[in-house]
């Protein structure tokens, strides 16, 4: 029987296995990765994706049979009717649970990275030195000064759209250009801003009353 060697070998083909599968092939190793469920190719493999809220038997939400053979994973955001199919069910995994955990899994080809809402905030100094200022659980080993540049390796790959808002509890990424917001979001950004202005900085606020929404925007921009 003929045999391959490789230099490396990943199991599981989710968000982790993947980027380390990257990372040593681009380094030169010869590289094996495995995954136990199917492929997912884009569009084919997306049943659900161009379908209307109305399209839906039961408009997106679990039924009561859902909800009862999948406690724990129905517990997720994600696991609803357009996305339960990405999901391991929870009568396919069971665990002993002697403290609470929620054990989620997708035996896919991208794991549970096809099964979540797309938002990638990067963490701020406050999330890293929480356990030590609060005195809880364990003290980070790392802070946020030493995860920023890996942050920005990642970013740049997986591309991040935001705005630059220059927030220490929010730390800004090498952002891609924001979407473009909706008439809602554009209202809404604006009182915010408004109200802000009005009681943060009230001095700022009367030289700003001409301050137009799209200078605004165009700042989140720049």
């Amino acid at each position: 029987m003929k045999s391959n060697t490789f230099d490396t070998i990943v199991v599981g083909a989710g968000m982790s296995g993947g980027w380390a599968a990257k990372e040593f092939s681009e380094q030169g190793f010869k590289t094996l990765l495995l995954e136990r469920g199917p492929n997912v190719e884009h569009l084919k493999d997306y049943p659900t994706t161009n379908m209307q809220p109305w399209e839906f038997k039961h408009r997106g939400r679990l039924t009561a049979q859902d909800i009862k053979d999948n406690p724990i994973a129905s517990r997720c955001y994600a696991f609803r009717e357009d996305a339960k199919h990405f999901f391991v069910k929870d009568n396919e995994h069971p665990y002993v649970q002697k403290k609470p955990f929620d054990w989620l899994r997708g035996y896919q080809v991208g794991g549970k990275s096809i099964m979540w809402a797309r938002q990638v905030q990067r963490w701020s100094k406050y999330d890293f030195e929480g356990p030590a200022r609060d005195g809880f659980a364990v003290d980070w080993p790392i802070r946020y000064d030493d995860l920023a540049p890996w942050y920005t390796y990642v970013e740049q790959f997986v591309g991040v759209s935001g705005n630059k808002d220059g927030l220490d509890t929010l730390p800004d990424g090498d952002f891609l250009k924001p979407w473009e917001s909706n008439i809602v979001e554009d209202y809404f950004s604006t009182e915010i801003f408004t109200i802000h202005e009005k009681i943060i900085n009230p001095r700022s606020y009367k030289r700003m009353t001409n301050y137009s929404k799209s200078s605004y925007q165009d700042s989140q921009i720049n």
